[in-house]
């Protein structure tokens, strides 16, 4: 299997070429249904428009097919990391503060693997989280997260800003006339 730490330095550079940042690399799938995953996102927005995403997909597929790091096929998957989004960098626990998560660590820390709940930020390299079953605040090290995801809530669509508002304003006019 390729590796994903390669990978990353090879695509790196051409999303940061593009004005983007990299979220996460990730390669998953056995044979021919082998998918290599590029999320990526604009600093100011934290999104990406159709038309980005385009752009990034095939200066990758350009520069892959130059490179050829991967062996046999796979399928090139460039996205926006979504809502719901997975929490890859320290900053994006620090940016997710208030909203909740799921974290599953590599190793259990006082017999608990699985942490869910409201984050509340950052402590130099751990993650500060209040777990919602036991009201308990846990801290866990970065080092150790293998997963980890905001959670689609309420709370969090309402704070997520599209990056179009192309139409918003007519439907409002439209809600006051009504």
């Amino acid at each position: 299997m390729a590796d994903i730490a390669a990978l990353t330095r090879l695509i790196e550079p051409e999303a940061t070429a593009l004005g983007f940042e990299l979220v996460r690399v990730r390669l998953f799938g056995k044979g021919d249904e082998r998918t290599l995953q590029v999320m990526a996102e604009r600093p100011d927005t934290r999104q990406l428009t159709i038309d980005d995403c385009a752009e990034l997909s095939r200066r990758l597929s350009d520069m892959l097919d130059e490179t050829d790091p991967i062996e046999d096929a796979y399928r090139l998957e460039v996205s926006s990391p979504g809502i719901d989004r997975p929490l890859t960098r320290l900053k994006d626990f620090a940016d997710g503060a208030g909203h909740e998560a799921r974290i599953v660590l590599d190793a259990p820390i006082d017999g608990q693997k699985q942490f869910k709940g409201e984050l509340s930020g950052v402590e130099g390299e751990t993650i500060v989280i209040a777990q919602q079953k036991s009201g308990t605040i846990a801290r866990v090290p970065f080092s150790g997260v293998v997963d980890a995801k905001l959670v689609l809530t309420d709370k969090l669509i309402k704070a997520t800003v599209p990056l179009s508002a192309e139409g918003a304003e007519e439907e409002i006019e439209a809600e006051e006339t009504d």
